[in-house]
């Protein structure tokens, strides 16, 4: 069994690392003395993560901040230049960065969906593949890929969301087994509910009433109920473990559980779960 990552003193690469699961985790990774390149397209977001690390009290800690819209393809491409010149190397990557956008594949904007996909897929795929020659480098690497619990089932109303996080999903197993034997390796993870703004800022069909939106609002924060702190710690654990897939949260253990016994048919299920409560 391979021994355990340890992850004082490595350096990490978080997108999305101005709120949510990317602060829990980054704070997850402080606690354990892991430098941090934090990168996001919310400046005031950044800061407000750099304070509550900066409130753990570790001086030792080399932290960098980086605006970045992963959908901008030159961004991306330059930013490991930019984290190489204030780290020595990078150790880890977590491809943290997403949004959503609600509605049936009909009602779905065709420029919508291919947004959705610029962030969710295709940022991923660019951030590793320009990150990998200092992963590489690396005597021991991390690839992290944040896929949802929507990248393992298919719920109604979410065909671009679940299509760019199932796409995560094939994307991060076909790599571990590239990587097999290799100093990186490569853990997706699928989240269930997490209380994040997710939801809040998620895009909709252009004619979304205001009553289906806010309907839409209601149901979301009564399932993203798991404290995104809890969740970074989760998800770090399994990077400590070498985990090869993170399931974060009970509700996304279970529904991974019944998508095994039930592939085809889990919907009827879920459904009937969802109108009870």
């Amino acid at each position: 069994m391979a021994s355990r990552m340890n992850l004082a003193d490595r350096t990490a690469v978080i997108t999305g690392a101005g709120s949510g699961i990317g602060r829990g985790i980054a704070l997850a990774l402080a606690q354990r003395g892991c430098h941090l390149a934090l990168a996001d397209i919310s400046e005031a977001g950044l800061a407000e993560t750099v304070a509550q690390l900066t409130a753990l009290g570790n001086r030792k800690l080399r932290i960098s901040r980086h605006k970045l819209d992963v959908a901008d393809r030159d961004a991306t491409a330059a930013l490991p230049q930019q984290v190489s010149a204030q780290h020595p190397g990078v150790d880890l990557l977590f491809n943290n960065a997403g949004v959503a956008l609600g509605g049936t594949f009909e009602r779905v904007s065709e420029e919508n969906f291919e947004w959705l996909f610029e962030i969710n897929f295709w940022a991923v795929v660019r951030l590793s593949r320009a990150f990998l020659p200092l992963l590489k480098a690396s005597s021991d690497a991390r690839l992290v890929n944040v896929s949802s619990i929507y990248g393992i089932i298919s719920p109604p109303g979410q065909a671009a969301y679940s299509a760019s996080k199932f796409a995560v999903r094939g994307f991060s197993n076909a790599l571990r087994h590239e990587f097999a034997g290799s100093n990186v390796g490569v853990t997706v993870v699928h989240p269930g509910g997490v209380a994040t703004g997710i939801a809040d800022s998620a895009r909709h069909a252009a004619d979304a009433t205001n009553e289906e939106i806010e309907q839409g609002l209601a149901r979301a924060r009564r399932m993203l109920t798991l404290p995104p702190e809890r969740a970074g710690e989760i998800i770090v654990s399994g990077v400590e473990r070498r985990a090869a897939r993170v399931l974060v949260g009970n509700d996304a253990k279970f529904i991974a559980l019944l998508e095994r016994l039930a592939p085809v048919s889990y919907w009827n299920t879920l459904q009937k779960l969802l109108v009870r409560s």
